[in-house]
């Protein structure tokens, strides 16, 4: 018999759909898109042929439709790895734990889940305005001290980790090949720091300074094995982390709407975003 999982240990709405998403197996098609921002739903499901489900519980709101023949879902997760652990657990257990009899099923399905967010760049040389591709991530939250390791190898991620004189260890996860391969020519390519954090953990000082000195120009000319850090947010590694864990296909996609190293904000950075919605479904749809 497979493996049973409490009701305490996933919960299950009274409707029968998942606590967090508030979705049901039928709502979710196998390709999705995700957006931090609630807002930027819309601005993906604006393209949809037709829309045949909507759902909103807390930051989660889910679009589910068709482009063509292809059937689409894209969903918001709000902001931090913390959320996308919720979301991809959720996302796993509905298409992999039967949620009728709460048994894991034998066959399991393989997901496409594509970010499509914001982020800053940490090298001069990446203008606002531009659209970049994560083939790497590094995490600096602690939210792999509570998983199974890693497969990869985790060297730029102790590079960073002796670099910052981090008391505990960063980890380091890959996209999907298969996604990055199906990408049009207008993205750059780089590998992404997530950070706990927007302000301090991304070396901004407000009112607070940073424990870490110098963070930015210490990560900026960090170089592991010919690679470079090129921009953080706040999500990449963990998507990327469970995604293999769980064995689902994933690729962050990010607007750069800020140049950390030229202090530039892009003004037009809603059009950015929208440059990054048009080239992700015409990569994947």
């Amino acid at each position: 018999m497979n493996k049973v999982i409490p009701e305490s240990e996933l919960i299950l709405n009274p409707d029968g759909s998942v606590y967090h998403l508030h979705l049901r197996p039928e709502h979710l098609a196998s390709t999705i898109f995700t957006v931090g921002d609630p807002d930027r739903v819309g601005m993906v499901s604006k393209y949809f042929d037709r829309i045949e489900f909507k759902a909103s519980k807390r930051e989660f709101i889910t679009h589910t439709g068709y482009i063509g023949n292809q059937r689409i879902s894209v969903l918001s997760t709000g902001m931090g790895t913390d959320n996308i652990e919720i979301l991809m657990t959720e996302l796993d257990a509905l298409v992999n734990i039967d949620l009728s009899t709460r048994q894991v099923k034998d066959t399991k399905q393989k997901l496409q889940i594509i970010r499509l967010g914001t982020s800053g760049a940490m090298q001069g040389d990446i203008p606002v305005g531009s659209i970049l591709a994560s083939k790497k991530a590094i995490g600096l939250d602690t939210l792999f001290q509570f998983y199974p390791e890693l497969s990869n190898s985790q060297s730029f991620a102790n590079a960073v980790r002796k670099e910052l004189d981090l008391g505990f260890s960063p980890y380091e996860a890959n996209a999907s090949q298969e996604l990055l391969g199906r990408l049009k020519d207008s993205f750059l390519v780089g590998t992404t720091l997530t950070a706990p954090g927007f302000y301090a953990p991304q070396g901004r000082e407000v009112r607070l300074r940073p424990r870490i000195e110098s963070m930015m120009d210490k990560l900026a000319s960090l170089n592991c094995e010919g690679n470079r850090l090129t921009n953080f947010e706040m999500e990449t590694a963990g998507y990327y982390g469970l995604g293999e864990l769980l064995g689902h296909n994933m690729l962050s996609l990010n607007a750069i709407v800020a140049n950390r190293v030229t202090q530039e904000f892009d003004k037009k950075a809603e059009k950015t975003v929208e440059i990054l919605i048009q080239a992700a479904l015409e990569s994947f749809c």
